[in-house]
């Protein structure tokens, strides 16, 4: 068993070249050996996981950066699916295109997941109920509308009720707002009317003047023109999350299943 989870590891990363691309400056430096052991070490235990809860789908989490600061643990989320077309228990999620404002939509093996500047090697899977599970590979098998809810125009510190601009967690939970509402919408207006009736609560980051003006100034995929001038000039930033995502499916879903995987 192994030597297949081995092997089908392999084949992702042929598909996929071993470099520091995505969410980062595109600087094509190449992983050292143990940052590769290390991520197929934790894609074979998250894969084992994902196998031995006999989900459909799941949402699985990694640490990409240290938001300790901010008292999140996790930075990055993605729909990761069994029965993918193009293979197995591949993550379906929105990146950033190395570190400008832009994004678009992945398919990715678990290997190549994992292997995106992670801070700690650890990873969240939340699985939704069974019947939330069919609604959301319902949905993952609707391309047009993975594309139609996704905005490239990419902000780290998207406002979750604004429609100018999209992270990455924020497109999961715009996706799992059609699931749990049974609803596809027309508009992500519309999506996040539902999310504030359905009482979403985003997390509020303390983000200081200075800070905010650093952001600015020397990263292209940080803005904060879509948050309200009250928030922004107290410094409380409401951001889509992991943290959040994962506390509203709770919310909305009350089988849902969590648990964490680390190589520590």
């Amino acid at each position: 068993m192994m030597k297949k989870q081995l092997l089908s590891l392999l084949l992702c990363l042929m598909l996929h070249p071993v470099f520091a691309e995505a969410g980062t400056a595109c600087t094509e430096k190449p992983q050292s050996a143990e940052t590769v052991q290390k991520a197929f070490q934790l894609a074979i235990k998250t894969r084992e996981a994902l196998d031995a809860s006999g989900a459909e789908v799941a949402l699985v989490g990694r640490v990409g950066q240290d938001l300790s600061k901010y008292n999140l643990r996790y930075s990055h989320m993605a729909f990761v699916w069994r029965d993918h077309p193009q293979g197995r228990w591949l993550a379906v999620h929105e990146l950033n295109q190395c570190g400008t404002a832009n994004s678009a939509l992945f398919n990715e093996g678990l290997a190549n997941f994992f292997f995106d500047d992670m801070f700690a090697w650890d990873a969240l899977i939340v699985t939704p109920s069974p019947n939330m599970q069919a609604k959301i590979v319902a949905l993952l098998k609707n391309t047009a509308y993975l594309k139609h809810v996704h905005e490239p125009h990419y902000n780290m510190v998207a406002h979750p009720f604004s429609t100018k601009y999209q992270n990455s967690n924020q497109w999961v939970l715009e996706i799992l707002s059609s699931a749990m509402s049974e609803e596809l919408f027309t508009s992500r207006s519309a999506t996040q009317t539902w999310l504030k009736q359905a009482n979403f609560k985003p997390s509020v980051l303390r983000i200081s003047t200075l800070k905010r003006l650093g952001g600015r100034m020397f990263q292209a995929n940080v803005a904060f023109d879509d948050h309200p001038n009250a928030d922004r000039f107290a410094g409380n930033i409401a951001v889509v999350t992991v943290e959040s995502v994962k506390e509203f499916v709770k919310q909305q879903d009350s089988a849902v299943q969590e648990l964490t995987v680390s190589l520590q």
